[in-house]
């Protein structure tokens, strides 16, 4: 019975493991974007005034970023006539 519950003990470390390190992959295949996210939908950094995930005041505001997939960031374009840039787009 004991040896049952160490394999079960096991095999959730190494699902729990796995999964943590899905997790890790998936951040490094993602970029800050700045310029694209929506009103209040930012992911963190809104600038002066505002303090983190959610708080960017305006649509496409150039100092809030979302995280995007590696490499798309600089082709979205926007309906407020700017692509989505890697720095803070000063406005």
């Amino acid at each position: 019975m004991k040896t049952t519950h160490i394999a079960t003990a096991f095999a959730a470390a190494i699902t729990m493991a796995g999964m943590a390190h899905a997790d890790e992959m998936k951040k490094a295949e993602m970029e800050k974007c700045y310029g694209v996210a929506l009103a209040g939908e930012n992911d963190c950094a809104a600038g002066p005034g505002t303090t983190c995930a959610g708080t960017s005041t305006s649509d496409y505001q150039g100092n809030a970023w979302k995280l995007v997939p590696a490499g798309t960031c600089v082709d979205m374009e926007t309906p407020a006539g700017h692509n989505g840039s890697l720095e803070v787009i000063e406005m």
